[in-house]
């Protein structure tokens, strides 16, 4: 948790932007959940990609037998905040899997980032794509 702490600070003092460590250059945002059962707001950092305006992210936990805690907390509480470079927007977060997308978005983001397809063989589950949609403001 230290690790993830001083990545969303990094983030934060660098307009969005990661300047050292292993996610130097990679396009990270940070997702704001509301906690499934605590209902207090957590915040992780994640890697996304795009697809056409929404925001693509997938809930690999690295291929871990389970599903990551944010994607507990999004499916319980879809609304989220999501902070991407400077900018910080309220969003609406659909999740898919085992639907006719999921396929299609999890290699799109697999193909930017390659590590996500050995995450897909090391579980048995299917790792969750999901879009995060900007609501108007």
């Amino acid at each position: 948790m230290a690790y993830n702490d001083e990545l969303i600070a990094h983030f934060r003092q660098n307009g969005g932007v990661i300047t050292e460590g292993p996610f130097t250059g990679r396009p990270i945002l940070l997702l704001t959940t509301t906690g499934a059962s605590s209902g207090q707001s957590r915040t992780h950092p994640l890697v996304y990609t795009r697809d056409g305006d929404s925001y693509l992210i997938i809930a690999s936990k690295g291929g871990a037998p389970t599903h990551p805690a944010w994607y507990h907390n999004l499916r319980r509480h879809p609304e989220v905040t999501v902070e991407v470079g400077a900018e910080t927007f309220t969003a609406k977060a659909t999740a898919h899997v085992g639907d006719s997308e999921w396929r299609r978005l999890f290699d799109q983001h697999a193909a930017i980032n390659p590590g996500f397809k050995d995450y897909e063989k090391k579980t048995t589950r299917q790792i969750p794509a999901v879009l995060l949609e900007r609501l108007p403001d």
